[in-house]
């Protein structure tokens, strides 16, 4: 639920925690009734542009790079060669930025059910879009849940899915059957990471996630927290399930010499969101 007060405020309501936020506008810069959802695009007074599906803070300017590495970069330095990645969602094309920063990397495909969110992310986050022509990427419209069901066993590195909260276009990414398409296309060691929303009042999807991950056939999950301004609650975490082994640490010594910068992401905050304060050692399930 969202308005756009008098004094231009745009303002997201999330009514089951009894929770809001807002950002200062200048203007509405445009707004998109795609097949599939509805898009807005706004110019904020202080986070630069702002993206809004179905009344829902997408992504700004200002701290999309919290989110983009630390969809990216954790599980790519957890896996010992990553050479082909799939995104699943990711239409705003700032997590593909950010995988193809690692040279391991040989193909990403990234399949977004909306193609109006990747042209207006082309026109509004340009710097998002940087590396949308690098010859390993190969962006794709289409079904997200049936291009996985059609992906050759045994094919992929890590798989990506950075989609929508479960709802409309994004239901379907949140379930058992949809690990089992991923977890037959991984190869042995292969990891999937997923947004995972807030632990501070999202535990019970989290929790429902992770169990179908396990029931799924995955040997092994890791939560990892992060800040995420503009999302509800403010706090964030995305979650990685590992094929036919357990998690072992992350190339420490690699991401120290990586040749390319970030903005967050570093060993010590890797490190760091693997932390899980009580509350999530208490409640969390898998």
């Amino acid at each position: 639920m969202s308005e756009l007060n008098s004094k231009q405020w745009f303002t997201e309501i999330f009514q089951p925690s009894g929770s809001a936020f807002s950002l200062k506008i200048h203007q509405k810069l445009t707004e998109v009734q795609s097949p599939f959802q509805h898009i807005e695009i706004y110019q904020t007074t202080d986070f630069g542009n702002l993206m809004v599906i179905d009344g829902c803070t997408m992504v700004s300017t200002r701290e999309n790079f919290l989110y983009h590495e630390m969809m990216s970069h954790p599980a790519l330095f957890t896996h010992p060669n990553p050479k082909n990645v799939v995104i699943i969602g990711g239409g705003d094309c700032g997590t593909l930025r950010e995988v193809l920063k690692h040279r391991s990397v040989e193909s990403v495909y990234q399949i977004d059910i909306d193609e109006q969110v990747t042209r207006l992310a082309e026109q509004y986050f340009p710097e998002l879009c940087a590396s949308n022509h690098d010859p390993r990427a190969f962006i794709m419209f289409d079904d997200g849940i049936k291009f996985m069901q059609e992906t050759a066993a045994e094919s992929v590195d890590v798989i990506i899915v950075d989609s929508t909260d479960p709802v409309g276009p994004g239901e379907g990414l949140f379930n058992r059957a949809f690990y089992q398409s991923c977890l037959q296309a991984l190869k042995p060691g292969g990891i999937l990471v997923q947004q995972s929303e807030s632990p501070l009042i999202h535990m019970g999807l989290l929790n429902d996630m992770r169990q179908a991950m396990k029931d799924a056939g995955f040997a092994a999950l890791q939560t990892l927290n992060f800040p995420q301004m503009i999302y509800p609650s403010g706090w964030w975490t995305c979650t990685m399930a590992r094929k036919d082994m357990v998690f072992a640490g992350f190339r420490r010594d690699d991401v120290m010499d990586a040749e390319f910068e970030t903005d967050y992401y570093n060993a010590d905050i890797h490190q760091a969101a693997l932390a899980l304060p009580n509350f999530m050692r208490r409640q969390l399930v898998g």
